[in-house]
């Protein structure tokens, strides 16, 4: 049977977040030596849910945020950025189902405010739902920006 978003979203909770020294020579080389995070879907989740209506936060400050509490050079852009896409659909799943009220997953944006084709009901979803909170959204070839994005960042 097929895992509901909701339950991906908990998927390994037990394990993650996972903290160790980074040990690849090419990443050592990237960020120096130091310590690697493997977030917890949970953990991203939650900061997600605090982002207050009209405001924005990216997928770079929740690596910046992992990194400082746990105290590493290097949080995973990819497990990021999956686990995001998880909680997005999470939500939806939430409300659909009627366990929960969901929230503004919308308002996570991708590095220098560029929308995610991979949330809910893909690009045009996600600017419509910013569209409705007063963001201006711009198009640059198949890619959407929030325009003018850090005037409306959300501090975490």
């Amino acid at each position: 049977m097929k895992k509901t978003w909701k339950q991906k979203l908990h998927h390994n909770s037990n394990i993650l977040p996972e903290v160790k020294e980074i040990d690849h020579p090419k990443l050592i080389e990237q960020t120096g030596a130091g310590k690697m995070v493997i977030p917890a879907p949970l953990e991203l989740d939650e900061l997600m849910r605090a982002v207050p209506k009209g405001l924005l936060i990216t997928t770079d400050q929740l690596r910046r945020y992992m990194n400082e509490k746990y105290d590493a050079v290097y949080t995973c852009p990819l497990c990021t950025g999956i686990f995001t896409k998880i909680a997005a659909f999470a939500a939806e799943e939430e409300v659909e189902d009627g366990t929960g009220k969901g929230y503004g997953w919308w308002r996570t944006l991708k590095p220098n405010g560029e929308l995610n084709e991979k949330y809910p009901g893909g690009l045009e979803n996600q600017a419509k739902l910013l569209r409705n909170e007063g963001h201006i959204i711009i198009s640059k070839g198949k890619k959407m920006f929030v325009s003018d994005f850090k005037s409306a960042i959300y501090n975490l």
